[in-house]
């Protein structure tokens, strides 16, 4: 079916200016309705349909892969140059935005090939790969099958225009109200007036007009608890106010093998040995859960430098290291509406370079650094031995985190002390080898946890940790280090992060498994926050020999993944390139269509090609019988069934003789017309031999009642 003259023109010209190009949609629209006044004609075969749809199809393609890794908003400026202008979090969203909105433009070029088709229609296997792999496979059933895509693409026109920020304004609303009631107008029944039209449409549009006001004010309700429910299922893997240990839990604890973090030294194996994230002051004894002692509020903003890619942390700090870290933010910020999470970075990190802009940092007095604005990020982390981003501790303040320890577990801690036989006028340096000869000499590593006796009724499991199993992971070494040095009268915090060891390439891979614990001791000599691990370095390879055999396939799956990442959040090299690396496809596939193909240019003055047929059984011979009764004064109305209409022809006296074979010879035409098997040879010759029988008796019929009445006039004459 095929629009009316201006339809196209008034919908690519609506969704040109509802989407900035009022030019592009002007013009594209002017070049469809020349197509109703030049006669010059391609005469295009379903090949050089099914290039032009693949034409198409790639152009959708890379403009999908293009906008995919660009953030930037709508805009031919921008989707050329690639400029970025919001959230790369929000980038997904507006691929599909930018993709709906583009569509119009992607496939005008199958709607301008049928325009200047020579037979007005496009074949049906060239918008279906399904009919045409069947087509492939010897099935005919759908061979000359054709259909005209004007109205789809009308609607997709319509569709496309309402792609655009919702401002609760109603020009849309009414805009394809007009041109929808023009495309009804056109194609309304004959059987009801046009007041019972333009009385259903009265009815439509104030329905509409609720229904548009109602959908706007329930946006707006879903928008404001947008945050709220992302918030609740993304949950950050490392929560920078409190860290809730595992110990007392009875079993085996699992992580998996997962690579969550990669790392590239800029000199060879000048990796971390840890990459931490946050660390916690204040323990509560029966929660068995650290807190940082603070809120959100201690995390201040910082401030980029002008390139807006590099971050001081510590103005003025001699670095010796740098290497590059490539991590995912799993959180999500319910201020921004973005995500976030914990930066994994070494110890003594000075300054961040390299950092994708639009990046929210923030620090607090714990060293831990909150990046929010992208799920995926690579940077490079410079950093030296010395002065870290903690805050230095509180020995003089009232609320003496760093001192503090639970009075339960005071007692298991004074009896370890003893143990550890210190000097008396022990320093802090003695204090800590003796620590840590402690630990490494009577504890053992262990990530099964079973019910242990009781030294007491009331005894915590870090009381058991210490006097009894004497064996636990690294969160009991942690926790149970920090409250001994504090006994000890040692500054100390609990860290968290992870352990760097497995060499992959000429980088490191981090697992989560490698998620650790630790304990940051306050040297009072150099004012400085040291890194004190107490756990036992056979750690390691106890969970290594937990790894599954199928480890090297979840490893290929990360791998992937993490190309998927770097395309996805424009931190590969080659996102840049997919646009024009395309073109040369692109062009090769238009050399194809417009050089190679086999069609010639044709006019409508060429007689021969206006017989085209455009859909099986048009070239049936019933045709011919209508035009003989509509000569008779019979003409069929418009929208009359044709078996209705024949049964009105067939009442005349003269042709009652006739109504049996005529039906007859219907019903071959409806199967040849519409039946996709068609006819056979036998059937086929059939509706010829019987259609031209007819022919000649109605003709007869209609010779004999034009000769009848001269005969009477002759009498009455004489």
């Amino acid at each position: 079916m095929k629009t009316p003259p201006f339809l196209l023109f008034a919908a690519l010209l609506f969704w040109g200016w509802l989407s900035d190009f009022l030019i592009v949609g002007a013009s594209l629209g002017a070049l469809l309705e020349i197509s109703r006044v030049v006669k010059l004609r391609w005469e295009l075969d379903d090949t050089d349909f099914n290039r032009i749809w693949s034409f198409c199809v790639l152009l959708n393609i890379v403009l999908v892969g293009y906008v995919f890794t660009n953030n930037d908003e709508g805009g031919i400026n921008a989707m050329l140059h690639g400029n970025t202008a919001s959230a790369a979090a929000k980038s997904t969203v507006l691929t599909a935005i930018r993709f709906l909105r583009w569509l119009p433009l992607t496939t005008f070029a199958f709607l301008l090939a049928q325009a200047f088709n020579a037979r007005p229609s496009v074949p049906l296997t060239a918008v279906s790969l399904v009919l045409r792999w069947r087509r492939r496979q010897g099935d005919r059933a759908f061979a000359g099958r054709y259909v005209d895509l004007s109205y789809p693409y009308f609607f997709v026109c319509v569709f496309a225009a309402g792609i655009h920020t919702n401002t609760g304004a109603r020009i849309y609303f009414f805009g394809q109200c007009l041109l929808l009631g023009w495309a009804l107008w056109v194609n309304r029944s004959r059987r009801f007036g046009i007041v019972s039209w333009l009385l259903a449409l009265a009815v439509a549009l104030p329905l509409g007009v609720a229904g548009m006001t109602g959908f706007n004010r329930m946006q707006g309700v879903i928008q404001n608890f947008n945050a709220q429910w992302i918030s609740y299922f993304i949950r950050q893997r490392t929560d920078p106010l409190q860290s809730l240990t595992s110990m007392g839990r009875i079993g085996q604890l699992k992580l998996s093998a997962k690579i969550v973090i990669r790392l590239e030294p800029h000199q060879p194996g000048d990796a971390p040995t840890y990459l931490r994230e946050a660390s916690y002051r204040n323990y509560a004894a029966q929660k068995m859960t650290w807190y940082a002692g603070g809120g959100l509020k201690e995390f201040q903003p910082l401030a980029a430098e002008t390139d807006e890619t590099t971050w001081n942390l510590l103005a003025g700090k001699k670095v010796s290291s740098r290497v590059n870290i490539a991590c995912y933010l799993n959180g999500w910020s319910r201020e921004l509406e973005e995500p976030e999470g914990l930066l994994p970075l070494p110890g003594g990190c000075a300054r961040l370079e390299n950092v994708p802009p639009y990046m929210v940092l923030k620090v607090n007095p714990n060293g831990a650094v909150l990046a929010a604005g992208r799920g995926f990020l690579m940077f490079d982390a410079l950093s030296g031995r010395g002065a870290t981003l903690d805050a230095p501790p509180d020995e003089r303040s009232t609320n003496r985190y760093d001192l503090a320890v639970p009075p339960n577990e005071i007692p298991a801690l004074q009896q370890v002390i003893a143990e550890m036989q210190l000097p008396a006028d022990a320093g802090d340096a003695e204090k800590r080898r003796r620590a840590e000869k402690f630990f490494s000499e009577k504890f053992s590593y262990s990530t099964w946890q079973g019910a242990e006796k009781r030294v007491t009724t009331n005894a915590s499991p870090l009381t058991k940790f210490l006097l009894t199993s004497r064996s636990g992971h690294c969160e009991f070494f942690a926790s149970a280090t920090v409250l001994l040095l504090r006994q000890l009268d040692i500054p100390a915090r609990y860290a968290v992060g992870y352990s760097v060891h497995e060499t992959r390439g000429s980088g490191f891979v981090v697992r989560e498994r490698d998620a650790h614990a630790w304990c940051l001791a306050w040297n009072r000599a150099t004012k400085t926050w040291e890194d004190f691990d107490t756990t036992p370095a056979s750690w390691v390879a106890i969970e290594s020999q937990r790894t599954a055999g199928e480890e090297w396939l979840a490893d290929v799956r990360s791998w992937l993944a993490f190309q998927f990442a770097k395309f996805r959040w424009r931190q590969a090299q080659f996102q840049q390139y997919i646009f024009w690396s395309l073109i040369p496809v692109m062009l090769v596939l238009l050399y194809f269509i417009i050089f190679r193909r086999r069609g010639k240019l044709w006019s409508r003055k060429n007689k021969t090609s206006s017989a085209a047929i455009i859909w099986p059984g048009l070239d049936s011979e019933f045709y011919a019988l209508e035009k003989k009764l509509a000569a008779r004064g019979l003409p069929r109305q418009t929208g009359e069934p044709l078996a209705d209409w024949l049964e009105r022809a067939l009442a005349e006296p003269g042709l009652q003789d006739l109504r049996s074979p005529l039906r007859e010879l219907l019903r071959l035409h409806y199967a040849y017309r519409f039946d996709p098997s068609g006819l056979n040879v036998e059937k086929r010759q059939q509706l010829k031999n019987e259609a031209a029988a007819l022919l000649g008796k109605i003709s007869a019929a209609s010779a004999a009642r034009n000769v009848t009445p001269s005969k009477n006039n002759s009498a009455a004459s004489r």
